[in-house]
């Protein structure tokens, strides 16, 4: 009676087999295919089952599903919690590295705020900097006062700012640009020489940049000043004369950071799916329209996260630019002193540590109030895109 059952049970199975195998329009070749597919042990299994398990995966390819059913893939995994930790503690054992490095240059110097309330002397019996702070008086936010009761208060902020937001709309312009110009160069070594050429100035130092700002505008063997005197122009004393100064700077900045912008954004771009372009193309749309309705909307997250990071930074000031370039001419304050200048010139005159601490706690502070701000406002409008 228990063979005829099965055998009962074989026929009716394979009768719907044959059914959905001729509604499908497939022959019994995708049996034998599908038998390939099963990953269990038959000998660990009844005949019943194993049968289920077949009608089970050529119903799946009938139906046009792209995976097979759990029970076709499904195999007992040896220890999946061992695996689980191991592979925790791999990735652990890689970001240690960069944790030791945040915690010891970063996280643990963090104590030394205290000196910006402190009016920071050297102990001279022990000149320790532990024994130091603790015998420095508490003076609470006078060491803040020095940058806003200075007659040069509203220039350095103001320069500081205003320089900062020019440059970042003006680098987010330029760098998307650059990048989407790049990305159309199909000639790789071309598009290689390119981006190196663009990448290369982000690397040379300040000092070196300076000496190639002067190249141009030395009174006496500049290019510029030559080039003047023989269109029978009106010299100009470049650093004399603070009104030019924004414009220099600008360029300056622009040429040397903008590369490095422009190699992330690339990167985004080039990260976008070709078939969004490719179902673009077919359905008549120009690169043009490709580039504001696919491009752009799929580095918007790349776009936001810089521009926050930016924003941060908007109370900081790169010392280098300021300071080098210009030559540390004084005709130039006007247009070159920013906050970190003047604090540098200060400790010079007055050689307090404490007045220096105050002035890059406050830039500090600023810049993370203007970038919790920024995010906030990015995620209320995408919250895709914000930084966290």
């Amino acid at each position: 009676m228990v063979k005829e059952a099965k055998n009962s049970f074989h026929h009716d199975f394979f009768v719907k087999i044959a059914k959905e195998c001729k509604k499908a329009q497939i022959d019994f070749m995708t049996f034998d295919i599908i038998t390939d597919r099963i990953q269990v042990d038959i000998g660990k299994l009844n005949i019943n089952t194993v049968m289920k398990t077949i009608f089970l995966g050529i119903l799946h390819i009938i139906r046009g599903k792209k995976e097979m059913p759990k029970e076709l893939t499904r195999a007992k995994s040896p220890s999946k919690g061992f695996a689980k930790k191991k592979k925790t503690l791999l990735l652990l054992s890689m970001v240690a590295p960069g944790a030791i490095w945040l915690i010891l240059l970063r996280y643990i110097p963090m104590f030394g705020i205290v000196i910006a309330f402190q009016d920071y002397k050297f102990y001279s019996k022990s000149p320790t900097f532990i024994n130091n702070i603790i015998h420095s008086d508490w003076i609470g936010l006078k060491n803040f006062e020095f940058l806003f009761t200075t007659t040069d208060s509203w220039i350095m902020i103001r320069n500081t700012i205003g320089y900062n937001i020019l440059w970042i709309a003006l680098g987010l312009v330029i760098s998307v640009a650059f990048a989407l110009m790049l990305n159309e160069i199909t000639n790789k070594f071309v598009a290689k020489a390119h981006q190196t050429l663009m990448f290369f100035p982000y690397f040379l130092s300040w000092i070196v940049v300076s000496y190639f700002v002067m190249a141009f505008l030395d009174p006496t063997r500049g290019l510029l000043p030559h080039l003047f005197k023989d269109w029978g122009l009106e010299a100009i004393s470049w650093y004399q004369e603070p009104k030019h100064w924004p414009i220099i700077l600008t360029i300056t900045n622009l040429i040397k950071n903008t590369g490095y912008s422009t190699i992330l954004y690339l990167a985004a771009i080039t990260g976008v799916d070709k078939s969004q372009y490719e179902a673009a193309a077919i359905d008549g749309a120009t690169r043009w329209q490709q580039i504001i309705y696919i491009t752009i909307p799929c580095i918007k997250p790349m776009i936001a996260v810089l521009l926050i990071m930016n924003l941060g930074k908007v109370f900081n000031s790169d010392f280098g630019l300021f300071y080098t370039v210009p030559k540390n001419s004084g005709p130039l304050f006007p247009t070159t002193q920013t906050i970190d200048t003047y604090v540098h010139r200060a400790i010079f005159a007055t050689g307090s540590m404490g007045m220096s601490s105050a002035a890059s706690l406050l830039q500090n502070i600023v810049g993370f109030i203007f970038l919790v701000g920024a995010n906030t406002i990015v995620r209320k409008i995408d919250e895709d895109s914000s930084l966290f």
